[in-house]
């Protein structure tokens, strides 16, 4: 895998989560609602990636966990959170 998917200026935006997170599952649909394109990473299926989200939450496994493009991190954003990032 491409070692760009675990670093704080990915070249696009990465969500880090799990298929069982309401968090995540409500994340997905800001994103999708307005069509932004981004990358899913189960960090389930994924122990670099969790390694990852734990270094970037001073060692809490948060999810989600996005990272964007500028270095900018959102670790379980609210709705409005996200959708204001994303103007």
């Amino acid at each position: 895998m491409n070692d760009n998917l675990y670093s704080r200026e990915p070249k696009q935006i990465i969500l880090y989560g799990v298929t069982w997170c309401s968090d995540c599952v409500r994340a997905k649909s800001v994103l999708a609602e307005k069509k932004i394109e981004y990358l899913e990473i189960n960090i389930d299926n994924d122990s670099k990636a969790a390694d990852f989200v734990k270094e970037v939450n001073g060692g809490s496994r948060s999810v989600p966990t996005i990272i964007f493009p500028d270095g900018t991190v959102l670790v379980e954003p609210s709705n409005n959170e996200l959708s204001a990032k994303l103007k």
